[in-house]
């Protein structure tokens, strides 16, 4: 989404050069997972064009369900949960990014009355027998993904998780168990607060301010030496048993080597672990309550 370039869902004004040089220190720093949408503006043709020569060096991602836009014009907002646009959405991908398939094809946060009402799994299951889909995932959010995953019919599901944002840690629990693959998105709570997030809370286009649980919590003296906020939380969120990959976007590379830094550095220690999220329950901040663990038959991913 980062290297998505202004477009109408939002987005801010990225060279080709600055998209060249990020997915290329991307691919060089050993990561293996892209992920994009058919909707998220430039950023399936600015992969096709940058990313497409190394191909065999990554698993690719996009979703579907996007409006696609017309030559020239922004696409039109709100999803189109029908076989015939699901069907255009792969064309239009595959032809972006310049090959033949993805290795993990996502509906794009459809509810589960969307997703029965267009008989969505059956196109999917069609997509990925004729070649161009390797799997088929969801990327969705409570209560929904609880129904989808006692469905049996997804590979991978894709969620928001964080230390400071934890309502789907016992979901991803239950899918991983069921021998599903986790992508996680927001695994840093969308980057430490800076001018703009503040500007956006102010007029009203954020609600909440998850990094306010930090300081509640009092997650400082935690870090380690020169070790950054996000840094950290990256390493909590993959500290969770059942997180596959994680997702972090960033069009800043010196941010992209923290990051990878911390992956490198590994999980949090055990106790650190558990008292951070002792922390963060008595700061209010917990998994959400429910039923999390799925039924039906399992298919793994690898």
């Amino acid at each position: 989404m980062d290297i998505s370039g202004e477009h109408a869902g939002g987005g801010r004004q990225l060279s080709g050069r600055q998209a060249e040089q990020i997915l290329n220190a991307v691919l060089d720093a050993g990561i293996n997972l892209l992920d994009t949408a058919n909707d998220y503006g430039a950023s399936e043709e600015l992969i096709g064009r940058f990313a497409g020569h190394r191909r065999q060096d990554f698993y690719l991602a996009t979703k579907c369900g996007c409006p696609v836009a017309s030559d020239g014009q922004a696409a039109p907002p709100g999803h189109v949960w029908t076989r015939e646009n699901l069907l255009r959405n792969i064309e239009t991908s595959l032809r972006r990014m310049k090959t033949d398939h993805v290795d993990v094809w996502q509906l794009h946060n459809p509810s589960v009355e969307q997703a029965t009402a267009g008989d969505l799994v059956r196109t999917m299951e069609e997509v990925r027998a004729a070649g161009k889909a390797r799997w088929i995932g969801v990327s969705s959010t409570l209560p929904h993904i609880t129904e989808f995953i006692t469905w049996g019919a997804f590979d991978t599901f894709q969620l928001p998780y964080s230390g400071l944002e934890r309502a789907h840690e016992d979901v991803i629990t239950g899918a991983a168990r069921a021998g599903r693959g986790t992508i996680i998105r927001g695994g840093v709570a969308r980057g430490a607060p800076n001018f703009r997030r503040r500007l956006r809370m102010r007029l009203g286009l954020h609600s909440t301010d998850p990094w306010a649980m930090w300081a509640k919590a009092g997650l400082d003296e935690f870090r380690g030496p020169r070790e950054s906020r996000t840094a950290f939380l990256l390493r909590f969120t993959l500290s969770h048993p059942g997180v596959h990959t994680t997702i972090v976007g960033t069009t800043n590379p010196a941010h992209l080597r923290e990051n990878v830094r911390a992956v490198e550095t590994g999980p949090l220690p055990a106790d650190v672990y558990a008292e951070v999220k002792r922390r963060l329950e008595l700061a209010g901040q917990g998994p959400a309550r429910g039923r999390p663990h799925p039924r039906g038959a399992t298919r793994g991913f690898t």
